[in-house]
Order: C-alpha cells, then structure tokens, then sequence
C-alpha cells in the first residue's frame, strides 16, 4: 500500500458513511480542501458546514447540531482546532457531554514549511486533560478510517489526531479500532517500544535494527490514548524492564506522561522519552524536521539502546 496521510481518510470516511445511512456532518473553519471535508460537500452539499476563519464559533455550531441529533464532526488545522477554540471544547462539547467529534488535521510538527506556529506539539496534552473526552491518534490511513468510523457510532466527546504528510502503512484494508485497546506490534523480551501517530511506523523500524544488534524490543501502537491500556502497558513492562515512548508531540503531556502515569503507580520502569523536547517548531520538510527533533528509528534505537546497555 502507498503512503498515504491520515488527514486523507476524514473526507473518505464522511462520504462512506453517509452512504450507509449514518447521520453525520462536518463543520469546517475555511478549510474545507486541506484538510478533506469538502469531499463531504461534493455529494452531499448539504452536510458541510462552513463557518468561515472562526473556530470558537466552528465548535459551537457542531455543538447545536449535536443537539438537533446530528453526528457532528469538526476540521481546521489542530492548532487552531484546538488551541483557539479550547473554551468552547471545554465548556461547551465536554461540560455537556455532547456527541461532537474534534477532528482536526494538520497535527505535529511534519505539517513542515509552515513553521511553528502551525505546528501544534500541544494538542494531546490539552485534550486528554478533559474530563470525557476520549483521544485517539491513528497510525496511518487505515487505522484513521477505523478510528473515525468506532468515533461516529460511539456517543460523547472525542478527539482524533489526524496529520499532514504521508503516513506508511502499519494496517491491513478493514482494521478494526478498539478504543481503550493497544496492538502490540511485535512481541518482544528486552525491551518495550510503545507509540503512538507517525513514530509507530518509526518504532517498527528502530525494531528491525534492534534485532540485528539481538535487542529484542516488543512494540505497542497505543492508538488509543485515552481510556488507554493500562494491562497492556504495565505486562510488558514488567516483561521487558525497560521502556521507551515515542511520539510526535511534546514529551510533557502526551504519550510519555501518560504511560509515565501508568508505570509510576502500577509498576516503576525504566524508561525513555522520545518526543519534541520542550520547545516549538521550526520551518522545514518533514524529514527533516523529525530527524532534527530527534523522532526517528535512529533516535528511538538509539533510547532502547541506552536502557538495555
């Protein structure tokens, strides 16, 4: 399968279903193209709402809709879709439990040339932190189809990380989502690798290289951040004695505080963080910048590497 960008499946799982009879729609803030809502529009006209650059006012009509039965689902770009619109998430969608669904895309810093002001490194920290709010972050465009369709039959909040670039394949075509489930991977003895987004793919990788060296390394994809699977997490921990995060977002506040959570109550591990370090981004090509913040096969080897030495 080619590589193909999360953000590439919200428009294509809009449509489908649609067609299955599922009463969704899309709310957009201008920029319906980019991030694929408009493939929404282009058969029924009728669901996609565009409110224009007003993202506060996006979630709020994605609300009222959820009010008059609608499955709503919300676009823009995740810095905006998260960042400018937090009141209204927070006291609108989650104090009230309603049934929309944050789906932005656009997320983390391989939105590339656009800079760091495009490029939200915050998002899970801000959503996870809600009271209801459920978070999943797909690893490629078919675990996005999966997530995006479990997000419309299931009531309530959710938020799901979709991206810019390219993603490569880690799934199979009909991959179910489980909320609250991981998927190990790979099995593996000496040390556990869990990601999360784009750096599963990277994980897989840094794996491969592992082996050579006759490091096993046990890779989990926690897609689903949360409710996240604290059984899973804390089995392989006390299997492996070693664990390594990786993830492309801030390592405060996202996939590595939260599996941090999870050791330093059940079950105290070693452990590495491979994330954005504290700081914001900067403007380049994907593949660059991830080499640059240090979130690639290379890095996450090099941190397992470390713990097993």
């Amino acid at each position: 399968m080619s590589n193909k960008a999360t953000r590439e499946a919200l428009g294509e799982t809009l449509v489908e279903l649609a067609d299955e009879g599922v009463d969704v729609v899309a709310v957009e803030a201008d920029l319906s193209k980019s991030t694929t809502t408009a493939k929404l529009a282009e058969k029924y006209e009728e669901r996609l709402f565009n409110v224009g650059i007003a993202e506060c006012n996006m979630i709020d009509v994605a609300a009222g809709l959820s009010l008059a039965g609608k499955i709503a689902f919300t676009g823009s770009f995740a810095v905006f879709a998260t960042g400018r619109a937090y009141d209204q998430i927070r006291n609108t969608v989650c104090y009230s439990n309603l049934n929309v669904k944050l789906s932005p895309t656009h997320s983390g810093i391989s939105v590339g040339p656009d800079g760091g002001s495009h490029q939200m490194i915050e998002d899970l920290a801000l959503m996870r932190v809600l009271p209801g709010m459920t978070v999943l972050v797909p690893a490629d465009y078919q675990s996005a189809r999966a997530a995006l369709r479990i997000a419309a039959k299931t009531p309530g909040p959710f938020y799901i990380r979709l991206g810019r670039t390219g993603s490569e394949p880690v799934y199979p075509e009909n991959h179910e989502f489980v909320v609250g489930k991981a998927n190990v991977l790979r099995p593996g003895t000496d040390v556990t690798i869990i990601a999360c987004g784009l750096l599963v793919a990277e994980a897989l990788k840094a794996s491969d290289s592992l082996a050579d060296e006759d490091i096993s390394a046990e890779v989990i994809d926690i897609a689903s951040l949360k409710p996240i699977d604290a059984e899973t997490i804390i089995k392989s921990a006390l299997k492996t004695g070693a664990v390594v995060t990786a993830e492309e977002h801030s390592i405060i506040g996202g996939l590595g505080s939260a599996v941090a959570e999870v050791l330093g109550e059940h079950a105290p591990t070693k452990m590495r963080r491979v994330g954005v370090k504290d700081v914001f981004g900067t403007s380049g090509e994907p593949d660059q910048l991830m080499a640059f913040y240090g979130l690639t096969a290379t890095d996450i080897a090099a941190a397992a590497r470390e713990l097993v030495d």
